[in-house]
């Protein structure tokens, strides 16, 4: 277990990722695709994985690390919850895993007090613990559709 801030930040970030990709893992796609909740209509735990990559992409390579990569998310409203034909649980987790890489590789040996290199807007600091509260609030987001989809709980 880390002991330092930004270690520690990672680590939580780690497991949540985790335990997102854990929350469609046995879904079909029909399941997976479903969008149960009658205030969210473009909800599904697909989309929530599609949107999580959006905000790694955004937040952490693009803003923190300067990465030269294209968002994901341009338009309105956010096209990063919006499903293609092809979106499959195995095609979304792998370019969510895929998308961590990139984002570790774009912070590498940047230290939490640096200023995120695109805007220098915000520190790094702030846009890890911003990453870690969205992508833990969507990570609830994922417990409620599995269960609704299969009646399955827990981490």
């Amino acid at each position: 277990m880390a002991e330092d801030e930004a270690g520690i930040q990672w680590d939580f970030l780690r497991f949540l990722r985790a335990t997102a990709v854990n929350k469609v893992a046995g879904l079909t796609r029909e399941q997976a695709a479903a969008t149960p909740l009658p205030s969210s209509p473009r909800m599904s735990a697909l989309g929530v994985l599609k949107h999580l990559t959006a905000v790694e992409r955004w937040w952490l390579s693009i803003e923190a690390g300067g990465a030269d990569l294209p968002s994901l998310w341009e338009g309105s409203p956010d096209p990063s919850w919006d499903l293609t034909e092809d979106d499959e649980p195995r095609s979304v987790v792998e370019a969510y895993r895929a998308e961590w890489e990139l984002s570790e590789s774009a912070l590498a040996g940047v230290s939490p007090g640096e200023r995120a290199r695109r805007s220098g807007k915000f520190t790094v600091r702030w846009v890890l613990a911003h990453v870690l509260q969205e992508t833990a609030r969507h990570t609830g987001h994922l417990d409620v559709l599995r269960e609704l989809a299969d009646g399955s709980t827990g981490e």
